[in-house]
């Protein structure tokens, strides 16, 4: 009995493999991030047609901020990850309102701003979890935990 309690690997390896998929979740989310800022910049500069690549992508990733969203509060971080995650659905959602909602006000010319936002809020997480990860975080990591 003192033994299991006092060699209790598990939790610890479990919390790491999901550090590690959660890692590589948001890793994806921020290539297909990059990749759709890329499409937007061909589309102006090259050719019109790669806005429906634009518009394809942004549909097909867009559930991976969900996933992330779901896997950020089962599985115990600390608050700055739980917010930059929280985030990134609200804004994704933001960028739907003002590039499809009517308004006499250009609302629109928020979509480029909520996207550069969702990219750096993005990017970060990618930056706090790999901190995490190699134990290069020289900030306390202080996990909020379920009651």
């Amino acid at each position: 009995m003192a033994l299991s309690s006092n060699f209790n690997f598990a939790p610890t390896a479990s919390r790491r493999w999901n550090q590690i998929g959660f890692y590589t979740v948001a890793v994806l989310f921020n290539l297909c991030l990059t990749i759709q800022v890329l499409t937007v910049g061909l589309a102006y500069f090259y050719s019109p047609q790669w806005w429906n690549v634009h518009v394809w992508l942004v549909r097909g990733y867009s559930g991976l901020s969900l996933v992330l969203l779901v896997w950020v509060y089962l599985v115990p971080y600390s608050r700055r990850v739980r917010s930059l995650t929280t985030s990134m659905p609200i804004l994704l959602g933001l960028q739907f309102l003002t590039i499809h909602l009517k308004s006499p006000f250009p609302l629109g010319v928020l979509h480029p701003l909520f996207g550069f936002t969702l990219f750096s809020i993005s990017t970060t997480l990618v930056h706090r979890i790999w901190q995490i990860i190699s134990g290069k975080s020289d900030v306390e990591e202080t996990a909020v935990t379920h009651d």
